[in-house]
């Protein structure tokens, strides 16, 4: 699916990716661990195309597209969540997902897809709601259905717990569970809260200053140490 070969990246003279390697296979959740300031962030500012990359490629099923910008990225199936949701608080629920099918071509461009109403059923209810009038959580889910809007192949999301209550949590893990039950899609989740990435996990990596310093399968977390690589 998603090919990282010996990604660099650098503010200033401030080395912030090291030579990071990272394959996301088609059909499971890899998550990728890290304290604050690792550069997990940057790294998928990297993959969207939002940040050029001063060495190495990015590779979608087989296709080079480290020179893309990202709305090429997102035509070719990559859908992404950043941190801190970025909703257009001033449209409505329904104007915030018809901008998620932007990258959509021809007549399937032209309806909401009515599983996300199944995946998310608030935003049904509150479809003429500016998305500034809906709580942390809601605006969460909002933003995960934007970027499932149009059907991706590969689903990133950017810290999707952060500030949410523990209801929500458990629907948006729910959701990932649906999506790679049903087939077709890769998901790269970025997270801290380790119980909900190691409930997602097919495979693992862990970031540090950097670069990654560990990975494996998903079921081997916790014999692997990595919840203590997060808190020392």
């Amino acid at each position: 699916m998603l090919e990282i070969e010996g990604l660099n990246q650098y503010y200033g003279g401030s080395h912030i990716l090291r030579d990071v390697q990272l394959t996301i296979p088609d059909g499971q959740c890899t998550v990728l661990l890290g304290r604050n300031g690792v550069g997990k962030t940057t790294l998928l500012n990297c993959l969207m195309g939002v940040l050029p990359t001063r060495t190495g490629r990015v590779v979608l099923d087989g296709q080079d597209i480290t020179a893309l910008p990202p709305h090429r990225r997102a035509a070719l199936g990559i859908g992404y969540v950043p941190q801190g949701r970025e909703i257009f608080n001033r449209l409505t629920v329904e104007e915030n997902l018809r901008m998620g099918l932007a990258p959509v071509a021809g007549s399937s461009a032209k309806g909401i897809p009515e599983e996300l109403f199944a995946m998310f059923p608030v935003l049904k209810k509150m479809l003429h709601r500016r998305g500034g009038d809906l709580s942390g959580g809601q605006q969460q889910q909002l933003a995960i259905a934007r970027a499932l809007a149009a059907k991706p192949r590969l689903l990133i999301l950017d810290e999707p717990t952060e500030g949410i209550q523990p209801s929500i949590i458990k629907e948006i893990r729910e959701v990932i569970r649906a999506l790679l039950a049903k087939g077709g899609i890769a998901v790269l989740l970025v997270e801290q809260y380790y119980d909900f990435a190691a409930a997602l996990a097919g495979q693992y990596a862990v970031m540090s200053r950097g670069q990654i310093i560990k990975r494996g399968a998903g079921d081997r977390m916790e014999a692997d140490g990595v919840r203590q690589l997060l808190t020392v």
